[in-house]
This record gives structure tokens, sequence and C-alpha cells, in this order.
């Protein structure tokens, strides 16, 4: 009877001990997952901030950039002399200056009586009355001398004077030769005035020339408003370079607290890349309330192509950060256990093993190359990704096909780089089909090893 009893005894020992195990367990468990909750929570919100600061990070890059470097801004306004819209808002703007000061009666008193009738001529052949018929005059002459190419240039140096200008009244410097000596920032389109009167004169109007010499501006910004923007502007110039930065490394510290940071970064990347898009919407949305809200007075045309030309660079920073936004969340995608992601790495590798067979019966034997490519084919990776992230961040204003550009030669490194790991690894198998496989299965075996402890961290 005792044998049993002590049996039981063992029996319920046992089990305590392994329910005490178990309630020890569960205790460890709790704090672990209170501890993957906050470091959640945290790498979500760094996310969060990160991508609200995309927009206002590209924005202030790119007021930093086209309002404080001059050539950057004239560079951007240039095209805009060649533009059709524009070069009629500036022909009929001369056309009216100039009709403020003609006094036609007056002019035609002052030509001699036998070249009148040659004038009043001149003028009929364009028909309605003779005010009407010199201001057409007027206007083809100014349009003429708008789509000259002594047009750009006169345009490049009126633009070039404003924003040296603004740039002074903006910070503060007051130095050089170029100051603010009115209540305003304005475009003085005297000299293509000054072309229009010999365009006129050259005509058949002589009289043109006895027009006094006209002053036409156009208010750009009012001393007021460069005085309250000083602060604003000095604090934007500082931003332009940072904030980029801070929304970079904002979403980066997410991913790198995340618990499962593949899927971390494949968000982070989609979010970055709606931040972008969103900016972009915004953008074509303001353009319209703009258009809206000019008074009746002014092209709407002009306007437009105006506000497209200003943005152009922050719509193509925009398209910048979608493709890359996108990029890296497919890369980072590709990289996972999912099985359309195994799928294409399975395929990527057979398609470089077929290639690596078909230079191995081809007699291709790279030697030493092979070797020292599969023994540090990890760190060659990891130095070309590196490497295309430089040639981004260095590249002077880079454009969505610049990303695409960049991508496409990283992916043909890799490429190159498998190719070359595995050609070795057949060469050691000693033959070209067999050891190939076999290099090829080492390869796969190495690479999928590799991810595992990055799959457990992230469980």
């Amino acid at each position: 009877m005792g044998a049993p009893g002590g049996g039981t005894d063992d029996e319920l020992t046992t089990l305590r001990a392994r329910v005490a195990a178990l309630e020890a367990s569960s205790a460890g468990t709790a704090p672990r997952r209170e501890h993957h909750r906050l470091r959640s929570f945290f790498s979500g919100l760094l996310v969060v901030i990160g991508c609200v600061l995309v927009p206002l990070g590209l924005v202030a890059a790119w007021t930093a950039d086209l309002l404080g470097d001059t050539d950057r801004y004239v560079q951007t306004v240039t095209p805009l002399a060649s533009d059709p819209d524009v070069q009629a808002a500036v022909a009929n703007r001369v056309t009216g200056a100039v009709m403020e000061h003609v006094d036609l009666p007056a002019l035609l008193e002052g030509v001699a009586p036998d070249q009148r009738p040659l004038v009043e001529k001149a003028l009929g052949k364009l028909g309605g009355s003779l005010e009407s018929a010199l201001s057409s005059f007027v206007h083809d002459r100014a349009q003429d001398v708008v789509a000259s190419p002594a047009f750009e240039t006169i345009w490049t140096d009126a633009n070039r004077a404003i924003h040296t200008s603004l740039d002074r009244a903006l910070t503060g410097d007051e130095d050089g030769a170029v100051k603010i000596e009115t209540d305003s920032v304005t475009i003085d389109l005297a000299p293509v005035i000054e072309r229009v009167k010999e365009r006129l004169v050259d005509g058949g109007l002589t009289v043109a020339s006895n027009i006094p010499e006209i002053h036409t501006d156009f208010t750009v910004l009012r001393s007021d408003d460069i005085g309250k923007a000083k602060t604003g502007f000095a604090l934007l110039q500082s931003l332009g370079l940072w904030l980029p930065v801070i929304a970079v490394l904002c979403v980066a510290g997410g991913v790198l607290l995340a618990v499962r940071r593949r899927r971390a970064l494949v968000a982070a990347a989609l979010g970055f890349a709606v931040a972008a898009l969103v900016l972009g919407i915004a953008l074509t949305v303001f353009r319209t309330v703009y258009l809206n809200a000019l008074p009746a007075s002014v092209s709407p045309a002009a306007a437009g192509t105006v506000y497209d030309t200003l943005i152009r660079f922050l719509r193509t920073s925009v398209r910048v950060c979608a493709v890359l936004g996108v990029l890296v969340a497919l890369a980072a995608w590709l990289s996972g256990p999912s099985r359309p992601a195994v799928l294409v790495r399975g395929l990527w590798r057979s398609g470089i093993a077929a290639t690596r067979s078909t230079a191995d019966r081809a007699g291709m034997r790279l030697g030493p190359v092979g070797g020292f490519v599969h023994r540090f084919r990890l760190w060659i990776v990891w130095i070309l990704v590196a490497g295309a992230a430089l040639a981004f961040v260095l590249w002077p204003h880079p454009t969505g096909w610049v990303v695409i550009g960049l991508a496409l030669a990283l992916l043909l490194a890799l490429a190159v780089t498998d190719f070359l790991a595995a050609t070795d690894v057949a060469a050691e198998g000693g033959n070209g089909d067999g050891g190939g496989d076999g290099g090829g299965g080492g390869v796969e075996a190495e690479e999928e090893r590799g991810p595992a402890p990055g799959r457990a961290g992230d469980a």
C-alpha cells in the first residue's frame, strides 16, 4: 500500500513543479509582451512623425534652395522667357504702357505734312479706328520683341536683380550694389519698351522716337511683407537642410526600434511615399485655388505657367521620394519569408544558376576572382548598397529617373556578384553541371540561414 501512495506523492510533486514552471514562464512572458508593446508604440510614433515631416521637409528644402541660391532661381525662371503665355502677358503689359504715354493727335502734329498721309495710310491698313490700329501695331512690335532672343537676356538679368534684392532684404544684408530703395521689389520692363520703340521706328512709325522713356514696374513683393518674412525666411533656410534629415532619422529610428523590423520597414517606406504623394496632390489643389483668386487683370494662363515653373523642382522631389519609398518597400518585402517573395528569389537564383552553367560549358573560368567574391559576398553586397545610397545622396538634384537608374544599376551589380560567387562554387565542384547545382544549393542554404536570426528577432 505504501508503494502506490508514494507514487501518487511523486506525481503530485511533479505536477506542482510543472505548474510552478508554467506560472514562472507566464510571469516572465508578461513583461516581455509589455516591453514589445512599448517598443511597437514608440516605433510607430517615430515612423508617423517622420512621415508627417516629409512634406514639410520637402517644402523647406525647396524654399531654401530656390530663394537662397540666385543661380538656382534664375535657372528655374529662365524657361518662362520662351513660354507663349508669359510672352503674351508681357506684350500686353508693354502695349498698355506705351499706349498710356501716346498722345496720338500730338504725335501726328509732330509729323511733317508730307509724311502724315503715309503714317495714316500705314496705320489705316490695320483697320478700325486710328487709335485701335496704333494699339494693334504696337502690340505686334511688342510681340516681336518678346519672341526674340534678346528678351531672354532681359528677362534673365531682371530676375537675377530681383532675386538679389529679395535675398538681401530677407537676410537683412544691406551691403553691396543692389538695395531696395522703394517700398517694393519690381521688374522694370523699360529695356523691353525701348526695343519696342526701335521696332516701331523701323516699321515706319518714326513718331515713336518722340515717346519719352517709360519705366513699367511689376511689383513682386512689398517691403512690409519682406520685413514680416525675415524671421520665417531665416528659420526656413536653417530648416531647409535639417528638416528632411530629421524626417529620415525619425523613420529610420522607428524601423530600428520595431519588434518586426522588416514589416516596419515596408510600412515606413510606403508611408514615406504616400506622404510625398499627399504633398503632390496638395500642390495641384493649391494651384487651382491660387488661379481662382487672381484678379481679372492677370492672365490665368501666364500665372499658371509661372506657378508650374516655380514648383517644378518641388514636384520632382515629390516624385523622387515616392519612387524611392516604393523601391525600398519592394526590396524589404522581397527579402521576407512570404511565399511570393521566396518564389521571386528562387527565380532569381535559377536565372543566375542557368547563366552560370552556360558560362561553365563555354569554358569560362575566373580563378581567384570567383573565390574572393564567394568568400566576401556579404561584404560586397553591403558595399554596393552603400555605394548606391551614397550616389543618390551626392547626386545634385536627383530625379525619379535617377532613382530608377541607380536601382537598376544596383540590381545589375548584385546579379554580377551572385554570378561570380556561384561560378566559383561550380569550379570547386569539378563539374560544370553537378558542381554548379551543388554550389547554387550552398548559396541558397547560406542565404536561407542568414535571414533566420532576423526572423527570430522579428518574432
